[in-house]
């Protein structure tokens, strides 16, 4: 029997190395596979402005269908997003990915990060990129157990300089602020699964009610508990696979 195709899908201003701590955690009847970004690692950038259609054209030969895509953060949005531009996968988990990044109560009183709040990111961003990067990296470690042991994660995996250049991380930005996938998960193409981190701060209380609980993390499982993540994705995605055998088995009887 062959394993299980799991693809690894990253965040914004974060490569494949996020996903080094769950190595020791991967039964053998898993393949895990981490995948860049276009302008991410050794991987092309696309050119400004790019569009959904561009990123599913440039991805297609890393994001097949007989495989569960787990997409993390802006990972899981864009993840949403292609499956109207792709063959669906046999199931899609969400982890720390709402329908949209921004919450939608404006005021910031249900959690999550609001519009205005990215904005200002984004002009950040566009005055000093690598500082700002380093603030986000630190945003995303401050509600885990031990915040700056995981932010020394961070640091240790990803190096001291973003690991895309300043156009790939703009686009990305974009995307945060604009990708709107409620219409998406409200009738998905494949099976989804959201889990989401119990103090993560960029979700919202409305999402974390429709998400599975991970229990005591915050944006980044993989680094403070990596066990447990691993475990919850081996489940869910041996749960899809069984779940697509049956379905193929019950269609062979009906034909």
């Amino acid at each position: 029997m062959q394993p299980l195709r799991v693809i690894l899908l990253s965040g914004w201003g974060v490569d494949q190395h996020i996903w080094q701590p769950l190595e020791t955690y991967w039964p053998d009847h898993l393949a895990p596979q981490a995948i860049e970004w276009p302008g991410y690692g050794a991987t092309p950038a696309l050119r400004a402005g790019a569009t959904l259609t561009s990123l599913a054209e440039a991805m297609a030969p890393s994001l097949p269908s007989d495989a569960v895509w787990v997409g993390w953060s802006l990972g899981g949005l864009l993840a949403t997003a292609l499956l109207e531009h792709l063959p669906p996968p046999r199931g899609l988990i969400l982890l720390g990915a709402g329908d949209t990044f921004c919450a939608r109560d404006e005021t910031g009183a249900s959690g999550g990060v609001t519009t205005r709040e990215l904005k200002a990111f984004q002009r950040a961003f566009q005055r000093e990129p690598t500082a700002t990067w380093q603030h986000f990296l630190r945003w995303q470690a401050q509600e885990e157990l031990n915040p700056r042991q995981a932010y020394r994660q961070l640091r240790d995996l990803l190096g001291d300089a973003p690991p895309a250049d300043n156009i790939t991380l703009a686009s990305g930005l974009q995307w945060l602020a604009s990708i709107d996938n409620r219409s998406r998960l409200a009738a998905p193409l494949c099976p989804v699964v959201r889990l989401t981190g119990e103090y993560d701060p960029f979700i919202s209380r409305a999402q974390h009610h429709i998400s599975e609980t991970l229990s005591g993390v915050g944006h980044c499982p993989m680094l403070s508990q990596p066990q447990a993540l691993a475990a919850s994705i081996i489940r869910h995605v041996t749960q899809m696979a069984n779940d697509a055998i049956q379905m193929t088995n019950t269609s062979m009887a009906v034909l």
